[in-house]
């Protein structure tokens, strides 16, 4: 239920997405007595759109984000295990073209890989069914394991977890297919801004883990300042950001979290 409310809810929130409807709304409005709230309405959008698109709004909302958990410390020694989250590959790409079809997320993949040479005896599971309401979607797990591969990563050290379609279920199976002994180390790998909601599902789940972000889209505070250059990009990166927060809020809200912001 948590999950199908979540992908309901989560398309009407999405900014882009409100602030297309509020333009719509004052379009159909135009063709009723009520003008002159349809001409606010389409005003409202158009500057919305501007103001979203172009400001730093989007930048403002991932800093925070992205600076929550440093990058991780390797001087205390080797890891145990590495989990890494899933949404790094476009299943519905590379089915269709026969390829491991990366996308912006890349670094999952890739750094995780880098980890498992660097760590040998450190055992990996990647965790990630699909994400998509329709159960016939292809899985991302059998594609990342056939990445790993091909990156030089012995298929005996993988464990692919293929059941999970969200960030709560990814730690909950990975906690069971981990079972982390007292004592152990294990890394999570997952995108910068995404790694406080990640850290808030594996402490809930009782997974102890040390975050490894990677994925950043930020270099830094000055970017509190930086204009877009193009209004699609600003008006994704605000959607991906607020996405995290409101993520953040219904994880406390639900009890998925037992705090708003979960710092190391």
């Amino acid at each position: 239920m948590f999950f199908l409310l979540s992908k309901t809810l989560g398309y009407f929130v999405v900014p882009s997405n409100l602030i297309i409807a509020i333009g719509l709304a004052g379009l159909v409005m135009l063709f009723t007595r009520f003008r002159r709230l349809a001409s606010w309405l389409i005003v409202t959008s158009l500057v919305l759109t501007a103001l979203v698109g172009f400001s730093p709004l989007g930048r403002i909302l991932l800093l925070p984000l992205e600076q929550r958990f440093p990058p991780w410390d390797a001087s205390r020694g080797a890891p145990t295990g590495i989990v890494v989250l899933g949404g790094a590959i476009s299943p519905e790409v590379s089915v269709a073209h026969g390829v491991v079809a990366l996308n912006g997320a890349a670094e999952r993949i890739t750094v995780a890989a880098e980890l498992a040479h660097r760590y040998p005896s450190a055992r990996i599971i990647f965790t990630g069914g699909t994400s998509s309401l329709d159960p016939n979607e292809p899985l991302e797990a059998p594609l990342a394991v056939k990445e790993f591969e091909a990156l030089g990563v012995a298929h005996d050290r993988i464990t692919a977890e293929e059941q999970s379609r969200n960030t709560v279920e990814n730690a909950v199976f990975s906690r069971l297919l981990a079972d982390p002994k007292p004592g152990e180390r294990w890394l999570l790998i997952t995108s910068a801004s995404h790694m406080p909601r990640a850290v808030a599902a594996f402490r809930a789940a009782g997974f102890p883990v040390e975050a490894y972000p990677v994925n950043w889209r930020t270099s830094g505070p000055s970017d509190a300042s930086r204009l877009f250059a193009s209004l699609s990009e600003g008006l994704a990166v605000t959607d991906y950001a607020a996405h995290e927060w409101l993520g953040l809020a219904a994880y406390r809200l639900t009890g998925k979290s037992s705090v708003l912001f979960p710092a190391p």
